[in-house]
């Protein structure tokens, strides 16, 4: 039993159900229901009761409840209680990062760290939006870098990178697409679109495919749960001349021949990058770092 399974209990019987708990949580219904199942399994006892109407806590759920909001509770005054010792630049401040984010963002900023609180480490892990948002409910991240502004009270945000997306597209439809000013989105309609899991980013996810099909694009079919799009992933869809993935101008990859990346007429597509943090934080590191990324985000 561990603080996310409880995180989740409890967000399931403060919201009456699953679908909102979800919403709540930034993850997606059918993950939390496995999750509160396996806490189930785990103490051998039923803890809610599932109806049309939602759900509401078994005589063992109610006492679990309490004893899960005191540990929670303890977590979070733990949490404050460290933050003294390490906030003047000591400890570990792990962050999240998503795919693509810009190094010469990242890279400046931790340098920046490293000069002003030398006895912080750094730890990061590539996640993606909705991970990094239950890794932020669970205080397992310090700071995420989300496609997303969470909604509520809860967290702090601000925006530190604008992104205009283009396309990779096959060098010999770029050919006949471009224009002086790039591709026009309406002229992609009929190639396939390389997307990401809705599940990894919904708010961002619905953005998108609304602007899409704004222009006369069908998104297609949703990318299964849990697939990474990674560059190769992108390259190797695209290569074969029957479809498109959006890329920022400054991609790092390299670019193989045969694939070309190409503006879009009139820049539709804006992505955001928001840092995203407790609104009771008090470590100074982490000041520090928000701060570091302050420059490029007013620029």
């Amino acid at each position: 039993m561990d603080l996310r399974e409880l995180h989740s209990f409890v967000a399931v019987v403060e919201e009456g159900g699953f679908s909102a708990a979800a919403r709540r949580l930034h993850v997606s219904q059918p993950a939390l229901s496995q999750t509160v199942s396996a806490l189930e399994r785990e103490l051998r006892v039923k803890l809610l009761v599932r109806s049309s109407t939602g759900v509401r806590p078994t005589d063992a759920g109610a006492a679990l409840l309490g004893e899960a909001r005191a540990m929670l509770a303890r977590r979070d005054q733990a949490l404050r209680t460290m933050a003294r010792y390490t906030g003047g630049g000591g400890g570990v401040l792990r962050i999240g990062i998503p795919l693509e984010f810009p190094s010469r963002l990242l890279s400046p900023a931790l340098t920046e760290l490293a000069e002003a609180c030398p006895h912080t480490r750094v730890r990061a892990r590539h996640l993606s939006t909705s991970e990094q948002l239950a890794a932020l409910h669970a205080g397992e991240l310090e700071l995420g870098l989300l496609r997303e502004r969470p909604t509520g009270q809860e967290f702090d945000a601000m925006v530190v990178n604008k992104e205009r997306l283009g396309v990779l597209v096959a060098a010999e439809q770029a050919a006949e697409l471009a224009g002086p000013e790039g591709i026009p989105l309406e002229a992609l309609a009929g190639l396939e679109w390389v997307s990401f899991p809705r599940a990894d980013s919904p708010a961002w996810y619905d953005e998108l495919t609304a602007i899409l099909r704004s222009h006369g694009l069908d998104p297609g079919a949703q990318a299964p749960k849990g697939q990474r799009l990674i560059a190769e992933v992108k390259l190797a869809a695209v290569s074969a001349g029957r479809a498109f993935a959006m890329a920022p101008p400054d991609w790092s990859q390299p670019i193989p021949a045969g694939v070309v990346w190409s503006p879009l007429v009139g820049h539709p597509l804006l992505r955001r990058t928001w840092a995203v943090w407790s609104a009771d934080s008090r470590r100074q590191d982490l000041g520090r770092l928000i701060a570091a990324f302050e420059q490029p985000a007013a620029g």
